[in-house]
C-alpha cells in the first residue's frame, strides 16, 4: 500500500482531534482527542518504519527487520498511559469538588 493513503489517514486523525481540542469543553472528551492525535502519529511512525526498512531491503538483503519506528510507537503509548492515569485523576478530583467536567470552569479558578 502506496505511504499517501497512511499519511492522509494521519492527517485526517490528527485534524479531527485538533478540532476536537479546539471546540469542546469536556475534559474527558478533550483527552480522547489528545490520544486521537497520538495514535496518528503512531500510525506514522510505523508506516515510515516500514517504508524505510522496505527500501534498506531492497538495496541490500542484510538489513536488519525495522522496528525502529515501533519501538518509538511502544514509548508514545507508555507515556499516553501515564498522562491519560494522571489527566482521570485530575477530572475525577475536579468533578468531585465542583460536579462539572467544564474546563472554562477551570480558567476561573486562576484569579
Amino acid at each position: 500500500m502506496p505511504i499517501n493513503y497512511y499519511i492522509f489517514l494521519a492527517l485526517a486523525l490528527f485534524s479531527i482531534g485538533i478540532v476536537g481540542v479546539l471546540t469542546r469543553r469536556n475534559a474527558i472528551i478533550i483527552f480522547m482527542c489528545i490520544e486521537l492525535m497520538l495514535n496518528a502519529v503512531n500510525l506514522l511512525l510505523v508506516a515510515f518504519s516500514k517504508m524505510h526498512y522496505l527500501k534498506n531491503a531492497a538495496a541490500d538483503a542484510m538489513t536488519t527487520a525495522g522496528t525502529d519506528g515501533q519501538l518509538f510507537v511502544f514509548f508514545i503509548m507508555v507515556v499516553a498511559a501515564a498522562e491519560v492515569s494522571v489527566g482521570l485523576a485530575i477530572i475525577v478530583m475536579m468533578y468531585r469538588n465542583i460536579h462539572s467536567v467544564d474546563i472554562n470552569f477551570l480558567n476561573r479558578l486562576k484569579h
